[in-house]
């Protein structure tokens, strides 16, 4: 049975939306102390909220200083990015991709050291095209797998803290266009086909995830898969 977070302190970097939002809504539900930090200093009632860009190193230091004392560092955020082909790819793609995903992540828990409890838990983010290979996921690609060799090397380095990444699938966010679009449903009815669950996932289930990197004491320099078997 994981540990309770109740009257421990959540992070998130990136919960002012999707993922990261269902995070912090969960985390807040399963009586935590949920403070958010994201660029639009958003969050659900109930959570504290920190309004920071997570490539502004000095915005963040002192958002994560006026923490205080963490027991989970949740980091979520990233850049949008496309499926763009290396002949046609813009040379600002790279240091935006792993400036947001992996370098943010990398400072994130290097301000955090000196308020990470001793048992505390870290989880990043990366995604399946990690290990899904195809024409135009270069980037995406390339800052994931980052992420998660980033993961196991500082699970074995801030040990005994946590370091796990979480790796999601297709899910029904705006990453992928505005409720109800034509384009947003386009894209779900085509990945939800290709999928043996026959749909995209939903943040809440991307949010048990990381709940359970959290609370199960057990589990560290791990990659956990949520992708309704989209690696298969």
């Amino acid at each position: 049975m994981g540990a309770s977070l109740q009257n421990q302190t959540v992070v998130v970097i990136g919960g002012g939306a999707g993922i990261g939002a269902a995070v912090g809504a969960l985390a807040k539900a399963e009586g935590a102390r949920v403070v958010t930090i994201s660029r639009s200093g958003a969050a659900a009632s109930g959570m504290e909220a920190i309004a920071a860009d997570v490539n502004d190193r000095s915005a963040l230091a002192a958002a994560l200083k006026g923490v205080g004392a963490i027991d989970h560092l949740v980091h979520t955020a990233g850049a949008r990015l496309g499926s763009t082909r290396l002949a046609v790819l813009d040379e600002d793609a790279l240091p935006l991709a792993f400036g947001a995903k992996l370098f943010s992540a990398v400072h994130a828990i290097r301000l955090s050291l000196p308020y990470l409890s001793a048992n505390a838990s870290v989880t990043l983010t990366s995604g399946q095209v990690s290990r899904k290979y195809g024409a135009g996921s270069l980037v995406k690609g390339a800052v994931n797998a980052a992420v998660e060799a980033a993961g196991k090397h500082l699970a074995k380095e801030l040990a005994p803290r946590r370091v796990n990444v979480v790796s999601p699938g297709v899910v029904d966010t705006g990453l992928w266009g505005e409720p109800g679009s034509d384009a947003r449903s386009a894209v779900i009815e085509r990945v939800s086909a290709a999928l043996p669950v026959q749909r995209v996932g939903a943040p809440e289930e991307l949010a048990g995830a990381y709940l359970f990197a959290m609370t199960n004491g057990f589990v560290t320099g791990s990659v956990i898969d949520v992708d309704g078997g989209g690696l298969l």
